[in-house]
């Protein structure tokens, strides 16, 4: 199973954020086992860099960054998938945009904490625990 992992569940493993970081840190684990082939956006390693340097060292947040490069494969943010976020129907042009690429990328789905920024995604979203309890 392709997943495309939604920016608030990498930093909630990273930042460690109760208490959404067991079933996150869950689902990255399934990720390293093999279980799952997991994927982030370009664009959310420039979001995680940035939020890791705020709240930490610009070290962590490096770091932070290599952690993301080694453990996932990363879908390309170009012209077409940010014109499809722009006409697609969600009113969050970051969520859009990675609607438009784990579409574009042929994902099975997003996995995210917010489902409701993803209503009308033509893709299938679920919550790390929705996932955990769908592989095991």
């Amino acid at each position: 199973m392709h997943v495309l992992f939604d920016t608030n569940v990498v930093l909630d493993v990273l930042l460690n954020r109760e208490p959404w970081v067991g079933h996150s840190s869950a689902a990255w684990q399934a990720n390293d086992h093999g279980h799952i082939i997991g994927y982030i956006t370009a664009c959310a390693l420039t979001d995680i860099f940035y939020i890791a340097h705020r709240l930490n060292t610009l070290e962590k947040a490096r770091a932070a960054v290599r952690i993301c490069l080694e453990a996932f494969e990363v879908c390309t943010v170009d012209l077409a998938a940010l014109k499809l976020a722009e006409i697609l129907p969600g009113s969050d042009f970051e969520d859009n945009l990675q609607v438009a690429c784990a579409t574009r990328a042929n994902l099975d789905l997003i996995l995210t904490r917010d489902k409701a920024g993803f209503q009308d995604a033509a893709v299938s979203v679920m919550t790390p625990a929705e996932l955990l309890a769908e592989i095991s």
